[in-house]
């Protein structure tokens, strides 16, 4: 039942990563500047946050929480801002790949930090995630492709988003569930405020709806999406879940060519395959 349970949920994770990467781009096509459209989301969810803490309360808090908490706070932060960076400047059935490298990174913080480490198929599947990702791209030059602005900000934000994961994890030990989202939430929004303000960033068209509805979706989706990997964190390895998370891949490439009217969704679908691939791998050898 309870490896149901987690497959549901890590369903549930892949679409509301990539609806809210979707709302993100929308809101960078509207016009708005990623550090701003990053310190709102975190905003939306740090007032959502601090009403749900009378209710919730606050655990006991474990030997080093808030090192781990506020070092969760500042890498997610960071992870946001560059991802709507690459958004603002990329497509979003390229860049949705590029979050497979993340297992990797994940996986080094994760063994050194939480002593987790994968075994003999966790590796395979990471190395097909990896591998399939080289369909993605138009050229095997990853000389010319490291030099993009989007795949740059892109590799910045799964930087920091593996280093987060690690965070959260030990966040979730040490507090639980519903403190770990909440806390990183109210961390996010003030390190949020500090990019948001070094940019000089001012609200210039909050008030119209759409811009609004743009923002209270993608506030929603990433809110799920925090949540439900707070809960999976819970039950897997880091490195394992991460990977797992590369099943939002295939879903990127698809709503960037139904949304977006990006092209090559064949070659992409390929790639996403392959991937894919590396995934169902280790979801049979994670239990």
């Amino acid at each position: 039942m309870q490896v149901f349970l987690t497959a549901f949920v890590i369903f549930f994770r892949i679409i509301s990563n990539s609806l809210s990467n979707v709302f993100q781009k929308k809101l960078m096509i509207y016009g708005e500047t990623p550090a701003f459209a990053n310190f709102i989301n975190y905003l939306i969810l740090a007032f959502i946050s601090c009403i749900l803490i009378f209710f919730i309360g606050i655990p006991e808090l474990g030997k080093g929480f808030w090192i781990y908490a506020i070092s969760g706070g500042i890498s997610g932060a960071l992870c946001n801002y560059f991802m709507v960076e690459a958004l603002n400047c990329g497509e979003l059935s390229v860049l949705g790949p590029i979050n497979s490298y993340k297992a990797i990174v994940g996986m080094i913080f994760a063994i050194f930090l939480l002593g987790e480490f994968p075994n003999l198929f966790g590796f395979l599947g990471i190395c097909l995630i990896i591998f399939g990702s080289y369909f993605i791209f138009d050229t095997l030059n990853f000389k010319e492709i490291f030099k993009r602005k989007d795949v740059q900000f892109r590799f910045y934000a799964l930087f920091f988003s593996a280093i987060e994961a690690v965070f959260i994890k030990k966040v979730i030990l040490l507090s639980s569930i519903s403190f770990s989202v909440i806390i990183t939430f109210v961390l996010g929004v003030i390190f949020a405020y500090f990019i948001a303000f070094k940019e000089k960033i001012t609200a210039k068209k909050i008030y119209d709806k759409k811009l609004l509805l743009y923002y209270l979706m993608t506030a929603f989706c990433f809110g799920l999406m925090t949540v439900s990997t707070a809960f999976v964190f819970k039950r897997i390895n880091v490195s394992y879940a991460l990977s797992l998370f590369q099943l939002s891949v295939i879903l990127n490439v698809i709503l960037g060519w139904k949304i977006f009217r990006e092209k090559n969704v064949i070659k992409k679908l390929i790639g996403s395959a392959i991937i894919i691939s590396g995934a169902i791998i280790i979801i049979f050898n994670s239990h």
